[in-house]
């Protein structure tokens, strides 16, 4: 619900204190464009493009290429695949590709960022690398990132963890803040 791909059978889905249950189909587009980034299993790069004309898609879709590059240049030394902005997407490792998808997510500066296993496909020294990069951007631009794992302790302290069994909510824990049901 939270990434727009499904409607609610009931209920409502506010986010950024829009109500996203009446939005038609082109306005659900460009809602998830801006205000979400999603970090998929498989990275689901544009396999013809490079490495940056991936980073940099979600931008040219918005239309608010100013500084595209340039943001997408900065994330991308972030998560250490500076070296191969010009190589095809399908030319890069799985472990460099779930990169390039994990900066094309956050390119837009979303206010949320879905990531389901973004660390499934790397190595231990790179998944740290990744891990405090979410966590420095939540801080940074006050995004929420909700993170699907199967690994909770290798994101070590964060502001609140669900934990989902045989899909219901089976236990919360927060740290300074109030849960709102």
């Amino acid at each position: 619900m939270i990434g727009l791909l499904d409607k609610p059978t009931a209920g409502k889905v506010f986010i950024d204190g829009i109500e996203t249950t009446t939005l038609n189909d082109n306005e659900i587009s460009s809602f998830r464009n801006s205000k979400l980034g999603f970090v998929f299993q498989l990275a689901n790069l544009m396999p013809d493009l490079t490495v940056l004309e991936n980073v940099v898609l979600p931008r040219s879709i918005q239309k608010t290429e100013q500084n595209s590059v340039d943001d997408a240049l900065k994330l991308l030394r972030a998560v250490g695949l500076e070296h191969q902005i010009h190589k095809r997407a399908n030319k890069i490792s799985g472990g460099q590709a779930q990169r390039a998808a994990i900066a094309r997510a956050l390119v837009n500066k979303p206010s949320i960022v879905l990531a389901d296993e973004p660390t499934g496909n790397l190595d231990s020294i790179t998944t740290e690398t990744i891990i405090q990069l979410m966590k420095s951007m939540a801080r940074k631009l006050n995004q929420t990132f909700v993170v699907v794992t199967h690994d909770r302790e290798q994101f070590g302290e964060v502001d609140r963890v669900i934990t989902v069994k045989d899909g219901r909510v089976f236990e919360t824990e927060s740290k300074n803040m109030e849960l709102v049901a």
